[in-house]
């Protein structure tokens, strides 16, 4: 089955299976290497992509299924300032151990601050940390992603 879709700002055009997962589609079709394979039944995250600025699991997801959809992941916000400074903070925070889940990890963060600042919101520590639970970090590495979000927000909410 022939599926167009935005990636990364780039339409696409593939012929998937079709029972192919979105995460086989990017990972083996694309060379999309930032979406990990971790549990393949939705529980863990290191499959997250945004699919219409949405944090979603890849690995439940069949490609069909975002016919005319716009996917992103962390290759597409390289230039994005947000992400940058996010990506910035996972660092100075030490949010990154092993680094399996960070892609995933910050595609959800970065979703969750794009979306807060978007409506003017001023999460609690508890919103944010249920905005990342979807996301396994086998490193124990909540609390200091928790602080790197809370920094970028508080940044930006100063900003304005």
């Amino acid at each position: 089955m022939r599926v167009v879709f935005t990636l990364n700002g780039r339409v696409v055009e593939v012929d998937v299976e079709p029972n192919e997962v979105l995460l086989d589609t990017l990972r083996l079709r694309l060379g999309i290497k930032s979406v990990k394979r971790g549990c393949e039944r939705g529980e863990c995250g290191a499959c997250t992509v945004l699919v219409s600025n949405v944090p979603v699991v890849s690995c439940l997801l069949l490609t069909v299924q975002i016919n005319g959809s716009n996917i992103v992941t962390v290759e597409g916000l390289q230039s994005d300032d947000l992400f940058m400074e996010l990506a910035s903070e996972f660092s100075k925070s030490f949010a990154v151990q092993c680094g399996y889940c960070s892609p995933a990890m910050a595609l959800t963060s970065y979703a969750f601050i794009k979306k807060a600042l978007e409506n003017s919101l001023k999460p609690s520590r508890e919103d944010i940390a249920k905005a990342i639970e979807g996301n396994l970090c086998r490193c124990g590495t909540y609390p200091r992603v928790l602080m790197a979000i809370e920094k970028v927000l508080e940044r930006r909410t100063q900003v304005r």
